[in-house]
């Protein structure tokens, strides 16, 4: 098993745990943001989706200067594009916890009773799934003995979230509270919305699995 980082790499190791910080923080702001708005707390959820904003940017700062030290400096080119795919690629699951607060933010759909506990469980198995796929990245740099615990993890998550996700649109347009099909439509856009950020973390774990696979050749 090749060793990523030496004596000359520590400060880009420090930078890569800065990101993934970042990345853990957002798919918490997502999940109490979906629960504030789910119990129409929007001053908090106003709050959140600040915060969550302001996380993408440092995110995007940090993610700029892994790239340009792995590039300017040379550094770890055994293995260079393997971390700045998976830097990349997870940059999507940041992006999309924001939007799904933001498209909250400025669409307001109006969720019902009947639905709120599926959306919080939806929106909870969307952060762990996330929450696992930045411990695989940790583990991919420090200990990648183990990364697969946590890829397994973040399938079985993703899969529950589907899971919901399919029941929540089953009930969705079964229902006769919900008489309006544009408002079934509105809310149905919503669940896959939400759905996506676990999907998003699964498709992260994929390349995850290669690069560790490739780590140990």
């Amino acid at each position: 098993m090749k060793k990523l980082f030496s004596s000359k790499t520590k400060e880009l190791e420090v930078d890569i745990d800065r990101y993934l910080d970042r990345v853990e923080k957002s798919a918490l702001l997502f999940n109490e943001g979906v629960k504030d708005y789910i119990n129409d707390n929007m001053n908090r959820f106003d709050e959140h989706l600040k915060e969550i904003t302001i996380i993408e940017n440092k995110a995007d700062n940090v993610r700029r200067d892994i790239k340009y030290k792995l590039y300017t400096f040379m550094l770890i080119p055994d293995s260079r594009g393997d971390v700045l795919g998976l830097i990349e690629t997870t940059d999507n699951v940041i992006d999309t916890a924001k939007k799904v607060l933001e498209q909250l933010s400025i669409e307001t759909p109006k969720i019902p009773d009947f639905l709120k506990a599926d959306f919080l469980r939806l929106a909870d198995f969307s952060c762990k799934a996330v929450e696992e796929l930045v411990k695989g990245e940790r583990a991919f740099f420090k200990e990648i003995k183990i990364v697969n615990d946590y890829i397994n993890k973040i399938h079985f998550y993703e899969h529950e979230a589907d899971k919901i996700e399919e029941q929540l649109e089953r009930k969705v347009f079964k229902s006769k509270e919900i008489t309006s099909f544009s408002r079934k439509m509105h809310i149905r856009y919503f669940v896959e919305r939400i759905a996506l950020l676990s999907d998003e973390a699964e498709e992260v774990s994929e390349r995850l699995s290669v690069y560790a696979i490739k780590r140990f050749i």
